[in-house]
């Protein structure tokens, strides 16, 4: 049996990676809904009408799950960390506030567009995706800025005898990572949608040649250029958000980039290789630059080094290879319009690639936040209060963990089983030439 500590960090853990899978698609599908229903009142083309219409039935299934998945994830926080509640609450209580009104938001205007298909005026019927894309978006970045915050807080007045006698309600918005977090938060679940989208499409072509047309090759397209035209943005961000750790964690970063003492002209490790002076010269742009290392931090205030940097190093990994991904279909795109050579999603290789590219952001975005999470131990709320001191003391958490596991896996069979039945289906035809200006309108 597990000690409660343990179980309670491993349920916090369960849940967070849990709900921030199913969360950031949540965030990102709508983005996609709305451009394919725009795109179809645009054109007139039924085949991008046809996605939203599919996609929003996948928003409704995700938000659902989201909802409740984000529902056991706030009150684990009440009922594993009762201290760092009663005692911080008031710190993050501005930012899920905002949230719950960002979550209010998207569930009035979901509901008016799911209903609303055939009920409101086409361009009325568009403008409701709008507040449902804004508002999963905001609620994501509220979230993220109570995270932030717990990596750095600020806006906190002691009293005489040490405890808290007041908070800055705007304390999230300002603390040193929030920038950085959020933008990064947002760019990632977009980047996971994107990408997601498109592998399942690219799967499609791949198992069946006869479904390369129109309808899946739209769907492709909507998804790799979401999430392939972020991954570029995605690396420019990474580079501010690790200078972000660096000046507001310097233990985090220590373990991040495996810099176990103090040096002049650090090295950058990339895998198995180093890099002389190249860490100095990217932080300060001095290859002689010192960069503060573990060594200079008290044993006791220090994050497990190799699960941090292992971390960081697959982030960084598969960033490039979403970059080099990104740059080899924008040659194959501007080869097919320049010089007619085959469409991208003719090239099995192509198809493949976009395939295998599926899974890859969601692992990154776990690898980034077991940056983020296990960089800051052994802290919940960085310098102030340590993970040990705002457990609570009832007992016996290790069946909380069981059970919430038992839940987390059927929810996560209901919800890939409902997906799976949402994809299958008849799609549109591709318009055949004729005199006539109609297309088949999918039932």
């Amino acid at each position: 049996m597990i000690d409660d500590l343990t179980a309670a960090r491993e349920q916090m853990e369960l849940s967070l990676s849990f709900h921030i899978v199913f969360a950031v698609l949540g965030v990102g599908m709508p983005w996609l809904m709305l451009f394919a229903e725009w795109r179809g009142l645009r054109t007139g083309d039924e085949r991008w009408t046809a996605l939203a219409k599919r996609w929003s039935k996948a928003v409704a299934v995700l938000f659902a799950v989201g909802a409740v998945s984000g529902t056991v994830l706030s009150l684990e926080f009440g009922l594993l960390w009762p201290t760092f509640m009663a005692r911080f609450g008031s710190a993050i209580g501005l930012s899920f506030t905002l949230e719950s009104f960002a979550f209010f938001v998207e569930a009035i205007f979901l509901a008016l567009y799911l209903y609303g298909w055939k009920r409101l005026a086409p361009k009325v019927h568009l403008l409701c995706a709008v507040p449902v894309a804004v508002g999963g978006m905001a609620s994501a970045l509220f979230v993220t800025t109570a995270n932030a915050w717990m990596n750095g807080p600020v806006g906190l007045v002691a009293g005489p005898g040490g405890g808290l006698v007041a908070t800055q309600p705007l304390g999230p918005f300002l603390a040193p990572t929030a920038g950085a977090q959020m933008v990064h938060m947002g760019l990632a679940a977009l980047m996971c949608t994107g990408l997601a989208v498109a592998a399942v499409y690219a799967v499609a072509m791949l198992r069946d040649p006869a479904k390369r047309d129109g309808y899946h090759r739209r769907g492709l397209a909507a998804g790799a250029v979401l999430g392939l035209a972020t991954a570029p943005l995605q690396v420019l961000v990474g580079d501010w958000a690790t200078r972000a750790v660096a000046d507001a964690q310097p233990a985090k970063f220590a373990a991040m980039e495996n810099v176990s003492r103090t040096m002049a002209g650090a090295p950058f490790h990339a895998g198995p290789f180093e890099i002389p002076n190249a860490l100095s010269l990217l932080l300060y742009f001095d290859p002689h630059a010192t960069v503060v290392g573990m060594d200079a931090i008290p044993p006791p205030d220090r994050p497990p080094m190799p699960v941090v940097h292992a971390s960081f190093q697959i982030m960084i990994a598969i960033g490039t290879a979403l970059v080099a991904l990104a740059g080899w279909a924008l040659w194959l795109y501007l080869r097919h319009r320049r010089a007619g050579r085959a469409h991208p999603t003719d090239r099995r290789g192509f198809l493949l690639a976009m395939a295998a590219a599926g899974p890859t952001p969601f692992v990154a975005l776990l690898a980034g936040w077991t940056v983020t999470e296990v960089g800051r131990q052994p802290w919940i709320v960085y310098r102030v209060m340590r993970v040990p001191e705002a457990l609570t003391t009832q007992t016996g958490l290790a069946t909380y963990l069981y059970v919430t596991a038992a839940v987390y896996l059927v929810l996560a069979v209901a919800l890939v089983a409902i997906l799976r039945r949402i994809a299958h289906g008849a799609t549109p035809a591709d318009p055949v030439p004729s005199t006539s200006t109609r297309d088949e309108v999918p039932a």
